[in-house]
């Protein structure tokens, strides 16, 4: 994906309180062999582009004073309540940059699978991102979960995924993390409540 960005002459709060008033979003590019740079960006335009996965979690092509450069999107501030970005930031990154980037993961094949096709089991998603470590030129957009295969009571782990040469999946110090569980599925008991039996009202007043 591409982007334009333009180069913020002037910096602190109200410069960007100013910049947003005009329809600008502040942000700032860093790394590489350059100096971090300020920039702006149209917010209209980062603000539709911030709902794609890709802009996410795969490399950029920033065009920035008639240069395009190989970025990545690092940092997002959102408003609390408005539907406003008050800062970006987007890293450099050439093909011996090595990153640790969350990417999604993509669920697939569970309609085939034994556990939901024949035993009406669910699916967990226990995560639905995944941090990985590889070079910036390899980053995947998304890791892909086959689940056509599994069966009633199964659990899927990191171990079970097929990454791409040369990615790793940063555990932090766990073995195997679980990424979803298949749930078998509970029957529902219909209780029938019977209404207790109405008073003779009737008879009661005929007794004297």
């Amino acid at each position: 994906m591409q982007f334009v960005a333009f180069e913020r002459a002037k910096q602190g709060t109200g410069a960007s309180r100013r910049l947003r008033n005009t329809g600008r979003a502040p942000g700032i590019v860093f790394g590489g062999n350059a100096a971090p740079t300020t920039i702006e960006l149209d917010h209209n335009a980062l603000w539709h582009a911030l709902k794609k996965e890709a802009f996410h979690a795969s490399i950029l092509d920033m065009e920035l004073g008639g240069k395009v450069e190989k970025v990545l999107l690092r940092d997002v501030q959102y408003h609390p309540f408005k539907p406003l970005v008050l800062h970006v930031d987007f890293q450099r990154v050439d093909e011996k940059t090595r990153l640790r980037k969350k990417v999604p993961l993509h669920f697939v094949g569970a309609e085939e699978s034994p556990a939901v096709k024949n035993d009406k089991c669910l699916v967990n998603h226990v995560l639905t991102e995944i941090e990985i470590e590889c070079l910036a030129t390899q980053l995947p957009e998304h890791i892909e979960v086959d689940l056509s295969k599994v069966e009633k009571g199964a659990t899927i782990h990191t171990s079970d995924l097929k990454l791409p040469n040369s990615v790793k999946i940063v555990t932090h110090g766990r073995k195997d993390i679980t990424i979803a569980t298949v749930v078998e599925p509970v029957e529902e008991v219909i209780v029938t409540q019977t209404a207790a039996p109405a008073d003779d009202k009737k008879g009661k007043k005929g007794k004297k």
